[in-house]
């Protein structure tokens, strides 16, 4: 089976929880763990063991021995590779409020393969300012910016009135995946990758969640 078929397989679901597999097995690969089950992971991750079975061995050909399990630093590797962490790609920021400037800030992202370079926006206060050694440059520079570093990634932090348009700047530079938070249904080209979190939603169902067990 050609890798190609076998991302085409892949459900989003499972996609989703492949960072979830990786968090853990990079905290047993730290204690020391060299092999461990399907069952073990299947209790840290709330899944059935079952479904890591075949989560995994849709992204990785280390098929576990008996009586020890799987190779955690070879599942590492395979699902890294997999998510696209073996290799760093640069991203900007468009918008650089409170949210902007945290992912300015925020080293982590690295870890999965995300190097925020640095941010755009109209604001002539924050225009010319540094956070965490990373320019915030004007909205008129982003284009040149773009294409002068080969940026594949957009992030979007601006109000919603101003999401449309920043996007399509975006397009038109030459971004190949925006990864959108403002609150605004987007339209891109079909080419483009785009993936929005809905803040507000997220919030209403912990609020709901903590409703109905009356911690509230």
């Amino acid at each position: 089976m050609t890798t190609e078929k076998k991302e085409e397989k892949i459900s989003k679901a499972t996609i989703a929880r492949m960072p979830l597999y990786l968090h853990f097995l990079q905290e047993e690969n730290s204690k020391g763990t060299q092999y461990i089950s399907s069952t073990v992971i299947a209790q840290n991750i709330s899944v059935s063991s079952v479904l890591v079975r075949k989560d995994l061995a849709l992204v990785s050909s280390e098929a576990g021995r008996p009586k020890l399990g799987f190779g955690v630093s070879r599942l590492i590797v395979d699902i890294e590779k997999f998510l696209g962490y073996d290799h760093i790609s640069d991203a900007i920021v468009v918008g650089a409020g409170g949210l902007g400037r945290a992912f300015l800030g925020y080293e982590g992202f690295k870890n999965n393969g995300l190097n925020v370079v640095a941010a755009f926006d109209v604001d002539e206060n924050l225009v010319g300012a540094s956070v965490a050694g990373k320019r915030i440059l004007h909205m008129d520079e982003l284009g040149a910016f773009v294409a002068e570093h080969n940026i594949p990634l957009g992030i979007v932090t601006v109000p919603k009135a101003a999401a449309q348009e920043v996007v399509n700047k975006l397009v038109e530079a030459g971004v190949r995946a925006i990864w959108n938070f403002a609150p605004a249904p987007l339209r891109v080209p079909k080419n483009i990758v785009i993936k929005t979190e809905d803040l507000a939603a997220s919030l209403a169902m912990l609020a709901g969640k903590l409703y109905k067990t009356g911690d509230r």
